[in-house]
């Protein structure tokens, strides 16, 4: 049986190139790059490499740069790390009503110990409105956090400008780039943010590895205690191996991540207009322009998402109703229903994500089988019936 993997916002395949440059860091390079003496020294030059690499990626300082073991940890350390560092002059913070977990999870672990959170609206794209944003600060702001791109529906907000309102007022401004950093460009100095989270496993390399940039100046608590790795902010072993791959995919997405992003925007756009046009009641999620390259996620009436997805899965193809975070859970995804979905719509969403390796063959594939699908589930549901 063909396989199609089409669920790459979830995670990527680790680049046999990553992997490649991996191997020496797991016995010939194995030292502990806290320890002085040359097995150490080897591994301690291995992460500076990446910390440099990643810092002229992003258009950092690598001084700049803490390595972590991903987004989640990256994002738990900014809400955290930035309401105790800041409680003396303020509670309260600011994000969006889309943002992944990662993020709005600590919000809430804060909101039962005094902090307070504002969960701004988006409008039916997704987008966030700059001016909801300055509307919701309060003269006890102290961090707004807002994705760079949404993780379902792949619309690109606006966040210079945001960063922008941020910054008159002197609060701090986060964003989790996790679905854009080497997929599109993000330059920290251009989107004028003072925080900002990465995760390897996002971007064909591997898993367990990822890093946040801290503007110089910003003042932020550790989150992890216990040794002084990262200049004393971030305890724990490095991660020698996952880090060294970190800087190998960077290095890679440099390379090829424009003339990838050309080619997904293609495949993407013809899958947008095909299931629109060969599946009746079927709705595009996001904005229509302002998207990530590899993003199209639908709405198909009168059908399960669950189901569709268990009927693609039996003909090879791998794909999503959401973020592969939270797909256990029976409840519509959070972010459909920020945009204005009924619960019906938003049960019945389908998330298909390009990356490196996808052909124009897979999405064919797809589209060979998607409507008949869509056909045969809609045939066996009492809503479709009632219509």
């Amino acid at each position: 049986m063909k396989k199609v993997y089409l669920d790459y916002a979830a995670t990527t395949p680790t680049d046999p190139e990553v992997l490649k440059a991996m191997q020496p860091y797991f016995f010939d390079k194995f030292g502990n790059a806290s320890s002085i003496h040359s097995f150490g020294q080897e591994a301690k030059k291995a992460i500076e490499d990446t910390r440099e690499t990643l810092a002229s990626f992003l258009d950092a300082k690598p001084e700049e740069i803490v390595f972590t073991s991903g987004g989640t940890e990256s994002n738990n350390f900014v809400i955290k790390g930035v309401a105790y560092a800041l409680e003396k002059k303020g509670n309260h913070i600011i994000t969006s009503a889309i943002e992944h977990h990662a993020v709005t999870e600590p919000c809430k672990f804060l909101e039962k110990h005094g902090f307070k959170t504002t969960y701004v609206g988006v409008d039916k794209y997704g987008l966030v409105s700059p001016e909801d944003i300055k509307n919701a600060i309060t003269d006890k702001t102290i961090l707004i956090s807002v994705m760079h791109a949404n993780n379902e529906i792949g619309t690109i907000q606006p966040i210079a400008e945001i960063a922008k309102l941020a910054k008159e007022k002197g609060i701090y401004f986060h964003t989790d780039a996790v679905q854009t950093v080497g997929h599109i460009p993000v330059n920290v100095n251009d989107l004028n943010v003072n925080l900002l989270s990465l995760s390897a496993h996002k971007f064909y390399g591997p898993k367990g590895v990822g890093a946040l940039y801290i503007r110089k100046g910003t003042r932020i608590e550790r989150f992890l205690h216990g040794g002084d790795q990262e200049k004393d902010r971030r305890a724990s072993t490095h991660n020698t191996t996952g880090i060294v791959g970190l800087g190998k995919a960077i290095e890679l997405c440099r390379q090829r991540m424009a003339d990838e992003a050309e080619f997904q925007i293609t495949l993407r756009d013809k899958l947008i207009k095909e299931v629109t046009t060969k599946i009746s009641e079927v709705y595009l999620n996001g904005h229509p322009i302002k998207r990530l390259p590899n993003n199209a996620n639908f709405s198909i009436k009168y059908i399960e998402g669950e189901s569709i997805l268990l009927n693609l899965d039996m003909v090879g193809i791998a794909a999503s109703t959401g973020s592969a975070c939270t797909s256990s859970s029976l409840e519509p995804s959070h972010v459909l229903l920020a945009i204005g979905l009924s619960h019906e719509l938003a049960h019945g969403s389908l998330r298909v994500t390009l990356g490196r390796w996808t052909k124009k063959e897979d999405i064919d594939y797809l589209l060979e089988h998607l409507p008949g699908i869509a056909e045969k589930l809609r045939a066996m549901s009492p809503l479709y019936e009632k219509k």
